[in-house]
């Protein structure tokens, strides 16, 4: 009984507009300047807008955004860049995704998110 309920109720909520969890973050994406980064935040957003060179070997993976909690876009848009961590023995949680798919692209788009519990949630960079 209860999964034609439960049905009838997602099927409800789509013909009114009603939005997922993750599209709902979307819309709430706090902001932060560029100047409120951590020094090594701002380094890697320097270095991003330089294309490079890049400390570690994974800067410039595509990031998938399977949370969605980026705004969507067709895979291959978003890229990762590693912030470190003082003291982290490792690459740390801290990251900036970059959006628009081609390292060049990146630099010029100006699409920025911080990230500082290895992509839970973000904050959009305002320059």
């Amino acid at each position: 009984m209860r999964r034609p309920l439960v049905a009838l109720a997602l099927c409800l909520a789509a013909l009114l507009g009603t939005t997922t969890a993750p599209a709902r973050q979307q819309r709430a994406l706090v902001e932060i300047a560029a100047a409120e980064l951590p020094a090594e935040a701002r380094h890697t957003l320097a270095l991003i807008e330089r294309g490079g060179p890049f400390p570690q070997r994974r800067d410039g993976i595509v990031f998938a955004n399977r949370e969605r909690r980026l705004p969507i876009q067709p895979r291959g848009y978003y890229r990762e860049y590693t912030v470190p961590t003082p003291g982290a023995h490792d690459r740390g949680a801290r990251r900036i995704v970059a959006g628009a798919g081609e390292i060049d692209d990146v630099r010029r788009s100006g699409e920025y998110y911080y990230s500082d519990d290895h992509y839970r949630s973000f904050r959009r960079i305002r320059e």
